[in-house]
């Protein structure tokens, strides 16, 4: 099943997939926001470029396990996604994900600016919550 992962930030979405057996995943793009309807065509575009069938939509939650602000923006905007797509959608702890994927590009470069600022973290982080969700997914556990 191919599924596309998405972190919703305030400045820039970032998108990544996986291959078909949910095995790997690959930073797809990141839209830089606009705002509003422009966001949800952009995310919907690409998934009906990629014809996946799911989507996993990283949830920031506290470190307590509670919701804040950015939490509930993700889901408004989730919501608005899948009426727009008729797909499931799965929201994801991403707790730290951003910060794991600033550690990454930080070991492998030292243009960590640059970086931030063409969204490397973003798609990164995205494929880091797309790939803990196929991790955990039941269906890859051997007996």
């Amino acid at each position: 099943m191919r599924l596309l992962g998405i972190d919703f930030g305030t400045k820039r979405i970032g998108l990544a997939v996986c291959d078909e057996l949910g095995f790997t995943t690959r930073g797809l793009t990141v839209i830089h926001r606009r705002g509003g309807r422009a966001d949800v065509e952009a995310v919907c575009r690409a998934a009906r470029e990629q014809d996946v069938e799911a989507l996993v939509m990283g949830l920031p939650l506290n470190m307590d396990g509670s919701e804040g602000r950015m939490a509930r923006l993700v889901r408004e905007f989730s919501a608005k996604l899948e009426s727009e797509l008729d797909l499931p959608l799965h929201l994801w702890d991403e707790r730290l994900t951003s910060w794991e994927a600033e550690g990454i590009l930080r070991q492998s470069t030292k243009a960590r600016k640059r970086k931030r600022a063409d969204g490397a973290v973003d798609k990164l982080a995205a494929e880091l919550i797309l790939q803990s969700y196929l991790d955990a997914s039941p269906s890859k556990e051997t007996s």
